[in-house]
């Protein structure tokens, strides 16, 4: 039977006057999706502010049940493999994998963080409008598919290794940098098909015939080496047991894919 245990849900002070976070654990095993997030939501209404789940095996929608008007934040650990849809919808909580997820990862995510100390599958990152997405290694097709801004919230995607083809697919706004750690080279197809918006940075190189043609190629200027530098120092923060080093990253050839035109498909159309 599943068990979650969980402490006072008021913040106490220690003997030295610190505040100490209250936490809480889920033992996840035979326990049905919708009952894991029913659990999840109780604990974050009744104030605890950081729940473990173990044995984490393939329930979706992770996160998805955190709205609330109070905006509390909750932070989740997930040990084990979390399944489709991890924080879609993530209203401005905090999610660590300990290990690989799923496809749909960030499905329309609004807000918040979500660190994946593995790889990610396929549509990482779909239609979200804001928040913050880390991903140690390499994500399936489709990522960032019509990924976009949402008044003053830019979506952030950091990969360390590369993607499959499709990548930033009809990518309305919003960041992806991929960083093709460990030598990968960049092999996927149809990269930014579509893309009317957003930008996205990949360190080495890719040929003219794997993007598509709405997209330029083009070299950084000095506000996209701002932005590299700040999201390296992020992912570098948030795996510290890769050992990287910013400079010797930040060194080596970036390339800016950018949209060529806001409408790329506007003669298609009859007004």
């Amino acid at each position: 039977m599943a068990r979650a245990h969980f402490a006072d849900p008021h913040m106490k002070k220690t003997a030295q006057g610190e505040e100490r976070v209250n936490t809480a654990e889920i033992d996840a095993i035979n326990m049905e999706t919708k009952e894991l997030n029913g659990r999840l939501r109780d604990l974050m209404l009744s104030g605890v502010q950081k729940i473990a789940l173990r044995n984490v095996c393939g329930q979706r929608y992770i996160g998805t049940r955190l709205y609330n008007p109070e905006r509390r934040k909750v932070e989740i650990e997930i040990f084990g493999t979390p399944g489709n849809d991890l924080a879609a919808f993530l209203f401005g909580h905090k999610i660590v994998v300990h290990g690989n997820a799923q496809d749909g990862v960030g499905n329309t995510m609004d807000d918040g963080e979500v660190v994946i100390e593995g790889r990610a599958g396929d549509v990482l990152g779909f239609s979200m409008r804001g928040g913050k997405i880390f991903v140690r290694d390499s994500v399936g097709y489709r990522t960032a598919l019509h990924m976009k801004e949402y008044e003053d919230k830019r979506p952030v995607l950091v990969i360390g290794g590369t993607s499959q083809d499709f990548l930033g697919e009809y990518m309305a706004g919003g960041i992806v940098i991929l960083l093709g750690l460990g030598g990968k080279s960049h092999k996927g197809n149809f990269i930014g098909n579509g893309m009317h918006g957003g930008v996205i940075y990949l360190r080495g190189r890719v040929e003219r015939a794997q993007v598509g043609s709405q997209v330029e190629i083009s070299p950084l200027d000095g506000a996209d080496r701002e932005i590299v530098d700040h999201y390296v120092s992020e992912f570098i923060e948030r795996f510290p047991e890769l050992g990287l080093n910013k400079e010797e990253i930040l060194k080596d050839e970036f390339m800016r894919l950018s949209p060529r035109s806001k409408r790329p498909y506007g003669k298609l159309y009859a007004y």
